[in-house]
């Protein structure tokens, strides 16, 4: 099938399926934007550097679906962990095990949540045992900025970046001098957090360092339509505490050296009988060491060195508790990144080394190191009217040889106003230590994903206003199975249509997007032939609005999630559900500022995954100073 082929049968089909839902939200947009077409928005452009994986581009110029939350933005999130955060954002599904610290994940366009890729700061943050982001270990009071791409980036950032990549960017110090910053907030099921942190920076060195902790006496995980017999009806809770630092030199010119670091231990309790709780000790540790800076007038180049460390200590509610010891994830990587700038745009070369390491009480993996040897190009370019972008990776596996990957994307200036764009990609990923070699669960003949992805979109900017309209459809080969002895499944297909819509215009914001997916498994001759994948929902609503006068800002969202089933053969349905959540803040002065936030109003009881709950209606008090 053509691309334009597929873009149109995408459109028609999506419609078809979700008439109420795309169509109404189509017809709002254009409503809302008819009268105000000429308005202004005094806003800056926001900028990524993740699209590109280097080159500062603009998030209206970038080729891919791009959103940029800084600071002010995740203050204004009804969300109270990263994955929450990202759940109410245009093309992102979440589910979860329950409140605060429990297992949850985050899938990009309805690919599986191992298809995301988390990176801290440019460093990897995961777990290679699970094959998945770590999101919930990760404080948000330690974040100052968050970028999310969507789309297959395998070939500038390898194995995992299949549908997307999400990079977090920790706090630093801004501006010459000593400055403070603080956070507390108190709310429902017993919260109470605070942070502190401190910058800094004085002639050639900056350096800034960051405290957080948590405590959260939580809601029941489980109800009784939890499948194993794990339900029980007490409150699992969440003890969290952090540190984040970094520190910078000036080395002449415009180089740099950088050192960041991170420390993240949390203590979740989770249901597992009707005895008491067990709980698992979480520690996530991030060390990094960065030196950039300008070569010669057109080649910039930078070395990064980094280690992650991702440990679960699991303590079952035996009598007395027993420790079942500690499974853990060491990634170590070095990169360096050049980038060059040329007449037909930016190039980007790359060479990296990723060394992951793995370990599990008792008995041991079959194999616990895997090493991955990179090398990358890339061209990000324009020239009047035309936008490009191309990339191409090669990857050397220790246990699964050798993979190739590449991308290519262009758009089309109609207009000041309009604009049209086209990408096609390939990815792979490689299968996690737990699908190979767990026992008793473990398959170790899966073989690596192989994907072909495009796209097509039609963006629209003028004044105020930003439109974009995208059809997607991702093809994946040997899809690698949920549950015990996973195993390849022959092809599946996610294919879906993206609309979003927003508006800032005199002291109101609008966000408005619509999400009609189709994951289905593609595989001929099988029983599950056409079946929705697990746990993806074929249509997601978010309508978001907030105004500000004065000291006051008020806002809220709106977001509906339709059904999705919980198992492979589409037999256990999860209802949708309808959630509104409000917020008021209230600046006191230049660096005092409180809020109050009132989540899921109607107090509405749902669930992501069967007999896993939701946090039902929630008030948060917050408290803040400095910036």
């Amino acid at each position: 099938m053509s691309a334009g082929s597929f873009f149109m049968s995408s459109l028609v089909s999506g419609l078809r399926a979700q008439p109420s839902a795309v169509a109404l939200a189509a017809a709002a947009a254009l409503a809302l934007a008819t009268p105000l077409a000429n308005a202004q928005t005094s806003t800056l452009d926001p900028v990524s550097v993740t699209a590109t994986r280097g080159a500062a581009q603009r998030v209206d110029q970038a080729l891919a679906e791009v959103t940029v939350l800084d600071r002010a933005d995740l203050e204004a999130q009804a969300g109270r962990s990263l994955a929450e955060v990202l759940a109410a954002q245009p093309g992102v599904q979440f589910w979860s095990n329950g409140g605060l610290g429990k297992t949850a994940s985050v899938s990009l366009r309805g690919l599986e949540a191992r298809h995301t890729l988390l990176l801290i700061d440019g460093v990897r943050y995961g777990s290679a045992t699970l094959g998945l982001p770590i999101w919930d270990n990760l404080p948000l009071d330690a974040i100052e900025r968050i970028e999310i791409v969507r789309g297959p980036l395998s070939a500038l950032y390898g194995s995992d970046a299949v549908g997307g990549v999400v990079q977090v960017f920790t706090r630093k110090a801004r501006g010459a001098g000593l400055k403070a910053h603080g956070r507390v907030a108190v709310g429902s099921h017993g919260l109470r957090q605070g942070s502190a942190g401190l910058n800094w920076a004085e002639g050639a060195v900056d350096a800034s360092l960051g405290l957080q902790t948590l405590r959260d006496e939580g809601f029941s995980a489980t109800n009784p339509r939890e499948r194993f017999g794990s339900h029980n009806p007490d409150r699992d809770g969440l003890r969290q505490r952090g540190l984040t630092g970094r520190l910078g030199v000036k080395l002449g010119g415009d180089w740099r050296a950088e050192l960041l670091g991170q420390d993240q231990r949390g203590k979740s309790q989770y249901d597992d009988g009707p005895g008491a709780d067990s709980r698992t000790q979480m520690n996530s540790r991030v060390l990094a060491l960065q030196v950039g800076g300008t070569v010669s007038g057109r080649w910039h180049s930078q070395v990064r060195v980094s280690r992650s460390v991702d440990e679960s200590d699991v303590q079952v509610s035996a009598s007395p508790w027993m420790d079942l010891g500690v499974t853990g994830t060491t990634q170590q990587q070095i990169a360096w990144e050049n980038q060059l700038q040329t007449d037909l745009g930016r190039v980007l070369l790359l060479a990296e080394r990723l060394e992951q390491d793995v370990t599990r009480p008792g008995q041991a993996y079959e194999v616990s190191h895997r090493s991955i040897d990179a090398y990358a190009a890339g061209l990000t370019g324009a020239a009047g009217a035309h936008h490009w972008q191309l990339a191409a990776r090669h990857d050397r596996n220790s246990q699964f040889g050798h993979q190739n990957t590449g991308s290519a994307a262009y758009g089309y200036a109609l207009s000041e106003a309009w604009r049209l764009g086209a990408s096609l990609g390939t990815s792979f990923v490689a299968p996690s230590f737990n699908q190979l070699y767990y026992p008793s669960f473990g398959n170790p003949n899966l073989q690596p994903e192989e994907g072909r992805h495009q796209e097509l979109f039609a963006q629209w900017a003028q004044g105020a206003h930003q439109l974009r309209v995208a059809a997607f459809d991702n093809r994946i080969r040997g899809y690698i199975s949920s549950g015990p002895a996973p195993t390849n499944i022959p092809r599946a297909r996610i294919k879906g249509l993206s609309l979003s819509y927003d508006l800032s215009w005199a002291g109101w914001t609008l966000n408005a997007s619509a999400d009609h997916l189709d994951p289905r498994n593609a595989s001929q001759g099988t029983a599950q032939l056409d079946k929705l994948l697990p746990r993806r929902a074929k249509t997601h609503l978010r309508l978001g609005l907030e105004h500000s006068w004065g000291d006051w800002t008020l806002g809220g969202q709106l977001r509906h999630a339709g059904k999705r089933y919980e198992n492979a053969t589409n037999t256990l349905e999860v209802a949708g559900h309808t959630v509104l959540d409000l917020r008021a803040d209230w600046r006191l002065n230049a660096d005092w500022a409180l809020g109050l936030k009132l989540n899921n109003v109607a107090d509405k009881a749902y669930e992501t995954a069967t007999g896993y709950n939701q946090p039902g209606r929630e008030w948060q008090v917050v408290l803040r100073w400095g910036r």
